[in-house]
């Protein structure tokens, strides 16, 4: 019950942090806009960590939330890009597609198979995320338009490998902030040398600190909810249901940017919320 709490607890988080760290990028940039997140975020959980110390794991642990820290960084730094030369709506769903998709398989062949009941909701959690990305007619995620949407899905394949390594790091270990600080401190060097690379200012306008510190806020909350759930329950429904932050961003693009949302993501939000009704069950 805990790991499923968490794990929506995480989708809640991730989603309202990439809805606002979309319209960063908008402000600041791509690669601004991760280093700004990752460095932030780094130094809020060195803070943590400073007044409830935690022992710190071999290295092992550190190395592989390290790599954690590499895919899941790339991957923002891809998604925010294709958010911003496309629809909010559509790019976050399509994502979330195959991140769900790499960590149920890993799940499933490595843990445990799962109660009867919990494979339609897995089934059930990644059509939802389909169904989400269903835009209107326009826009629509088709075999025909897939190639527009390889931004996208390189970016969910690399949260898909996020959650995978971040399952095998906090696996037999009691700490849970030096995993993140691990995985931070490689998103905000490889994010620097990108900023660094383009030769552009890290200067931010006044007007974009608010989202910014937003979404630092709410990806922190995101990815320690789901350790959390990682440390209470199994990989593939941890992950199935953090992968469900695209509903969250979908909502908050329709509710404050007017984006429109068909019948047919209307459906998937509820399969969605259905899922998770099978996997408490």
């Amino acid at each position: 019950m805990f790991s499923i709490l968490y794990g929506i607890a995480s989708a809640l988080s991730w989603g309202a942090a990439d809805f606002a760290g979309g319209l960063a990028a908008h402000r600041l940039g791509t690669y601004r806009t991760v280093f700004y997140d990752n460095m932030l975020g780094l130094l809020v959980l060195l803070v943590t960590v400073a007044f409830y110390p935690e022992t710190i794991p071999e290295a092992r642990s550190i190395i592989l939330a390290g790599l954690a820290g590499m895919f899941g960084s790339i991957s923002l730094l891809v998604l925010f890009y294709s958010m911003n030369c496309g629809q909010m709506s559509i790019a976050a769903p399509v994502s979330g597609l195959f991140a769900a998709t790499l960590p149920v398989v890993v799940g499933v062949f490595t843990q445990e198979l799962p109660a009867p009941i919990q494979f339609i909701g897995f089934g059930l959690a990644l059509l939802a995320v389909w169904l989400i990305s269903q835009g209107d007619t326009k826009h629509r995620f088709n075999i025909d338009r897939i190639s527009k949407l390889r931004l996208p899905l390189l970016a969910g394949l690399g949260f898909g490998s996020y959650f995978i390594f971040m399952h095998y790091a906090i696996r037999g270990i009691e700490s849970t902030i030096w995993p993140m600080i691990a995985t931070y401190s490689t998103g905000t060097l490889m994010a620097f040398a990108f900023v660094l690379a383009r030769r552009e200012t890290f200067a931010v306008q006044r007007n974009a600190w608010g989202v910014v510190l937003v979404h630092v806020v709410f990806n922190i909350g995101g990815n320690l909810f789901y350790i959390l759930a990682l440390k209470s329950g199994r990989l593939d429904i941890s992950a199935a249901l953090s992968s469900l932050y695209p509903g969250v961003t979908v909502i908050l693009a329709w509710l404050i940017l007017k984006e429109n949302i068909s019948t047919t993501q209307w459906i998937g939000i509820l399969a969605a919320l259905i899922a998770i009704n099978l996997f408490i069950v």
